[in-house]
């Protein structure tokens, strides 16, 4: 058992999962792999099923309930604090995030003092985004941009969703409490465990669009996050 558990939350990437999880376990570093499917129906927990019995270190949560990513990643929190896990980080299943910069963001944690660290595409204002178009790319970076101004908190990649939180961040954060599930959810986490006076550590990324399935962004995700970050700053959550 690893003392790092990487949470992969999945909707219908079975043609993305078994690569992921296989570089995943090629990382010099062990490290464990829950994921966490939405009962996806082009058979992604099947693939996973399978591949359970080459990777004992290999986990899987079926939700019966696609409501969003912030719950599935709660979820996938509360599983990981239950089994002791020191570190754990969340990544996408679409390879946008590289599973060779895992060590990176463990190292920040582990070595070098951070209590949560931030694979981010925007650090020091300079753009690190493979294969997006415009539109989406600046809506990305001025989201990040409106979120600091708002919220005033320090972080370069407040959307970023490649991430590793201490376990105590996460006993900490109060899970329950979250109110966000969408785009606002990354959001929110990182405001809260800034907001407590946790340390944090940016790394530069390069994020790397999918090339194979499907994005799961919609306009009401984007809404969330516009209002979303106005509401929190007023409550202080």
């Amino acid at each position: 058992m690893s003392n790092t558990l990487v949470i992969i939350p999945t909707y219908n990437e079975k043609e993305n999962i078994e690569a992921i999880i296989r570089v995943v376990f090629s990382q010099e570093k062990l490290f464990d792999i829950l994921v966490v499917d939405d009962s996806s129906p082009d058979g992604t927990s099947e693939i996973v099923i399978s591949l359970q019995k080459e990777f004992p270190n290999l986990f899987l949560e079926v939700r019966k309930v696609k409501d969003g990513l912030g719950k599935a990643y709660i979820h996938g929190f509360k599983w990981a604090l239950s089994k002791k896990y020191e570190y754990i980080i969340e990544m996408d299943a679409d390879f946008s995030h590289n599973p060779k910069d895992l060590i990176h963001l463990y190292n920040a944690c582990a070595l070098d003092g951070a209590d949560f660290s931030i694979g981010s595409r925007y650090l020091n204002n300079k753009i690190n985004v493979v294969n997006w178009d415009f539109k989406r790319l600046f809506l990305s970076y001025f989201a990040s941009i409106y979120v600091r101004i708002i919220t005033q908190i320090p972080i370069f990649d407040t959307t970023a969703g490649f991430v590793c939180y201490k376990r105590s961040v996460l006993q900490n954060i109060e899970l329950d409490k979250i109110k966000f599930v969408g785009y606002a959810f990354q959001i929110e986490m990182k405001f809260k465990a800034w907001k407590r006076k946790y340390k944090h550590k940016e790394i530069s990324v390069i994020f790397t669009d999918r090339k194979k399935g499907t994005s799961k962004m919609s306009g009401s995700i984007i809404s969330e996050a516009v209002f979303g970050v106005i509401k929190m700053r007023l409550q202080g959550i």
